[in-house]
């Protein structure tokens, strides 16, 4: 049955509301995007709004970044964070070199690795102008291998007899999405979900310098000028509106929750989006140099922690 664009804009607007409610994951946004997709149900006008709708959500998610408690536990996560991030992201470039796979699919995943899962793509994608089959496939990428590393981190904790604060950092290290850092935290235990969550917030900040970073490399062809992310300079600043300004912490929760919901909603529109015939260019290679990274931040972070040395 074919349906009109009438028909096809209600479905849209049905599935955009459930977007704000809570059991809608961004994983499972992105899928029903996909779905439609694969059915053909595309509206026409809606694709123009995905790359604002990226960049105005990680600017509302933040005002849920507590910058006090990033400063108060610099001294310990930050080392660990600086060079797991530095390593992961020198050696996924690599990798994608020596793969020959495409370089932003390649920077996409190595970015999401690195730093914090979906967030870092979706604040990296706008920067590097990247297609939507690109921005779908890493996102399903880490997605596949966040839901794993949830379930069996706190499985490989408890063998191994991690104490609850080398858990939590190695699990912030290792596991790409904050929510489901979250979530395997809290399952191992109350203070291994205190550290991961403060370590997993130093790392969110490394969206910052490597946006700024890309930014510098893709330089206007035509005029040579670089063109600084006019949302990462928002993003700073609701970051340091919450640190300076405390006392409105209530509007700033609603704020996040709002970035929050604003993230689900621009991965389901990039998955509607998507063109299967560019994604094919993908390929398996892509889901490889995944893997490989999240194994290299997994157990090199793990024999760093555990190591007596």
């Amino acid at each position: 049955m074919t349906l009109n664009q009438k028909q096809i804009k209600t479905i849209y607007g049905a599935i955009l509301f459930l977007c704000f409610m809570p059991f809608i994951s961004p994983s499972l946004a992105l899928g029903l995007g996909i779905v439609l997709s694969l059915m053909g149900l595309k509206h026409d006008n809606i694709a123009k709004y995905t790359s604002f709708s990226l960049q105005a959500s990680i600017v509302l998610m933040g005002f849920g970044m507590n910058l006090t408690q990033v400063i108060s536990a610099s001294k310990t996560g930050f080392i660990d964070t600086a060079i797991s991030v530095v390593f992961v992201m020198c050696v996924g470039l690599l990798i994608t070199r020596l793969l020959k796979i495409e370089s932003k699919i390649g920077l996409l995943i190595s970015a999401g690795t690195a730093i914090c899962g979906g967030s870092a793509i979706a604040a990296v994608a706008p920067v590097l102008h990247a297609k939507n089959y690109q921005v779908s496939f890493s996102l399903v990428v880490i997605f596949i291998l966040n839901a794993i590393a949830l379930l069996i981190f706190p499985i490989l904790g408890h063998y191994f007899n991690m104490s609850q604060e080398t858990f939590g950092t190695w699990a912030a290290i290792a596991i790409h999405d904050t929510s489901s850092v979250v979530g395997a935290g809290a399952t191992y235990g109350v203070k291994a979900l205190e550290v991961a969550t403060t370590v997993k917030l130093i790392r969110a900040l490394w969206i910052i310098p490597l946006s700024l970073v890309i930014a510098f490399t893709q330089k206007d062809k035509a005029n040579g000028k670089i063109k600084i992310p006019w949302f990462i300079g928002l993003f700073v600043a609701s970051i340091l509106t919450a640190y300076l300004f405390p006392s409105n912490a209530v509007s700033y929760e609603h704020l996040n929750w709002l970035g929050k919901r604003g993230m689900v909603i621009a991965l389901f529109l990039i998955g509607s989006n998507i063109s299967f015939s560019e994604a094919k260019q993908a390929g398996f290679k892509s889901f490889v140099l995944g893997v490989l990274l999240w194994f290299l931040i997994a157990i090199g972070s793990f024999l760093a922690l555990t190591s007596n040395f």
